[in-house]
């Protein structure tokens, strides 16, 4: 059983030696995205010019391109998330401190709408 953590950890995959991809959020998505734009640039640069290392020089540009617009993209959602749920969470734990007490928004709504007729 010890020795299933340690091969879990062996697993992981690095790039380059500094980014985990396994472990990294957003990483797996990036690189793979990173690779389709890649093939996608250089292929159809190569079918429009027939021009060799140029068309790999796009290829290149469009690994880099994809890759970082793809991060970036995943990244600002992860964030936009996390804020909605800190959001989400806060009001839940105050409807559940102030439900059934006089600060309770539900009960003034109500009595204040009774109480205006």
């Amino acid at each position: 059983m010890a020795g299933e953590g340690e091969e879990d950890k062996q697993k992981s995959f690095k790039l380059l030696g500094i980014l985990d991809i396994q472990n990294t959020p957003c990483s797996r998505d990036a690189i793979l995205h990173g690779a389709g734009g890649s093939l996608v640039a250089g292929l159809g640069h190569f079918l429009a010019t027939s021009r060799v290392k140029r068309s790999f020089d796009v290829g290149f540009a469009g690994f880099f391109l994809a890759t970082l617009g793809s991060w970036f993209y995943c990244r600002y959602n992860n964030a936009k998330l996390r804020v909605q749920q800190r959001f989400i969470q806060d009001g839940i734990k105050n409807k559940v401190m102030y439900e059934g007490t006089s600060l309770d928004p539900s009960r003034k709504t109500n009595s204040g709408s009774a109480g205006g007729s």
